[in-house]
């Protein structure tokens, strides 16, 4: 990790100056959480340095929440520069049959617009007193620092997955016995299919992928694939052509199928780590955030099978 301080800083400076930067070093080297974070990381041989330290810091942070961000396996992942971006729309050309002889012309593709704007902000930190600090090891600073990211990227999962389920304009119902069966999940797919959309991705709770691997039609259409990484809960994919993902952040009995085409995720700020304190409530800690929005480009591609 040892270029996470100059990830870090580039992270930071990507929206504010180089005086803003200065100034987080500043406030780190007063804030006892940090401060005793350094004494760890250069007791560690890791690094040397305030800078370092707080790389470290963000480094942790960040790697714990990979993991929890598999919510962005379900949309297409925009990074942008603007709090409000604007989707163009294409609407669906028509085509005419016409005889020998016959004039025939194209008009210019229609389209309308949709904005989304930059308007979640996901935050997770942990602040202490300073005699907190006077006991705590090194070893527990970094377990409470990678807690943060893993608390994100939760958030942010389950952010995605109940967006996605709002805005399915595709439903269909299941047989109502409590079990997901693969017909079910062909069901959904082919609703999505039978209006041209290309289901690429289906979201699934424990229980659900639970009930699919006891399912012969599933199993045997099943494929691992080289993106395979049950850690972070991606399986791998099925013949129909879908990536299968599996959160706890997911509904038990609400499948969802997605055609990425279908919604706009933007990432405005990506994680970030900075010193947190206040000292009136003799209060110190780290606090970690992203800014992110969410926008729907066509409902109808965003497929929900309920009543499992």
């Amino acid at each position: 990790m040892n270029d996470r301080p100059n990830i870090l800083k580039e992270a930071i400076t990507r929206h504010h100056d180089e005086g803003y930067w200065r100034e987080t070093i500043e406030k780190a080297k007063a804030n006892p959480f940090t401060e005793r974070y350094c004494e760890g990381v250069v007791k560690e041989g890791i690094t040397s340095d305030i800078a370092g330290a707080l790389g470290r810091m963000h480094g942790v942070v960040v790697e714990a929440a990979k993991p929890e961000l598999i919510g962005r396996e379900l949309v297409d992942v925009i990074n942008v520069k603007d709090a409000l971006v604007r989707f163009p729309r294409a609407k669906l050309a028509k085509a005419y049959k016409v005889g020998e002889g016959s004039e025939y012309w194209m008009t210019g593709e229609r389209y309308d617009t949709v904005d989304v704007k930059a308007d979640i902000e996901i935050k997770a930190g942990c602040k202490y007193t300073k005699n907190f600090f006077e006991d705590a090891s090194w070893p527990v600073l970094e377990r409470q620092t990678a807690e943060i990211g893993r608390a994100i990227g939760e958030l942010e999962t389950k952010t995605i997955y109940d967006y996605l389920v709002a805005q399915a304009g595709t439903t269909a119902a299941g047989d109502g016995d409590g079990t997901l069966q693969w017909t079910e999940v062909v069901k959904i797919w082919n609703e999505l299919k039978k209006i041209d959309w290309n289901p690429a991705v289906i979201a699934l709770h424990p229980d659900e992928i639970a009930d699919l691997w006891v399912d012969d039609k599933f199993i045997h259409t099943f494929y691992f694939g080289n993106e395979i990484d049950v850690a972070r809960g991606l399986l791998g994919r099925s013949y129909l052509g879908m990536n299968i993902v599996v959160s706890s952040k997911c509904t038990a009995a609400t499948v969802i199928v997605n055609d990425k085409a279908s919604t706009a995720f933007i990432v405005r700020r990506d994680i970030i780590t900075e010193p947190f304190e206040d000292p009136s409530k003799d209060l110190y800690g780290v606090v970690a955030s992203e800014r992110i929005g969410l926008g729907v480009l066509r409902s109808t591609a965003i497929g929900k099978l309920t009543s499992i």
